[in-house]
């Protein structure tokens, strides 16, 4: 690559790097402390408009990022407590405002958050995951976001209970399709690729996530576990 052509690409990196949300920031860094505090603001916000859906769906996607941070540190009760406290905030987006596909999402979601810390709440939690999702798909089927949503769900979810690897992998090489700049879906794609013994194509899955978002720690701790083939 000329270098002309190589600094423009830094600069574009760079430049969608600061675009993102704080909240999105915060868990490239796995900021706890940072993403804790920005979830306790908008909560406080959230209290003060009961009626507004966007301020809930806020919460509840703050605290399904914070839910995300405990899987990658390992603190499976940061993850659950988070989830759980995501749901409610959730819930009542759903409530205010039915018809939105990114409500549903983030609710499915959340429910599906809960389970890595006790695969028995798969029981309770399960049937809201795969509902939500699907009622998020029926609304828009395009969504990258829904169909990683879905992928991840099924990564998490035995196949016992409808789901497994393979089905997660299909749902994620889905979501890269519809939006091929999706860092997340790149890096989601790769660990269920290394969980299915494949890691070749996990790795190309990895460093494409990494060359979309640089920032992403776990992006690069995915990449170390992977053997090279």
């Amino acid at each position: 690559m000329k270098p002309i052509a190589l600094s423009l690409l830094l600069a574009a990196v760079c430049l969608a790097q600061s675009s993102r949300p704080a909240m999105e920031r915060a868990l490239d860094e796995q900021d706890r402390e940072g993403l804790e505090k920005i979830i306790a603001n908008l909560t406080a916000a959230a209290g003060k408009n009961s009626g507004d859906a966007r301020a809930q769906y806020r919460v509840a996607r703050a605290n399904s990022l914070l839910a995300q941070l405990g899987i990658e540190l390992g603190d499976r009760n940061l993850g659950r407590s988070a989830a759980e406290a995501g749901i409610a905030a959730a819930k009542q987006a759903v409530a205010l405002a039915p018809d939105r596909a990114e409500y549903h999402r983030v609710l499915g979601m959340l429910c599906g958050q809960v389970i890595p810390a006790n695969v028995m709440a798969g029981l309770k939690y399960g049937k809201c995951a795969m509902e939500e999702v699907n009622k998020a798909m029926e609304l828009d089927a395009n969504s990258s976001e829904i169909w990683l949503s879905r992928g991840v769900g099924n990564y998490y979810l035995p196949p016992m209970f409808g789901g497994g690897v393979d089905k997660a992998i299909e749902d994620m090489q889905k979501a890269v399709q519809l939006k091929p700049d999706a860092a997340e879906a790149h890096l989601w794609l790769g660990i269920a690729l290394r969980k299915a013994g494949r890691n070749a194509e996990a790795r190309q899955a990895l460093n494409k996530s990494l060359q979309l978002n640089p920032n992403r720690k776990w992006a690069r701790q995915q990449l170390e576990k992977t053997p090279s083939p």
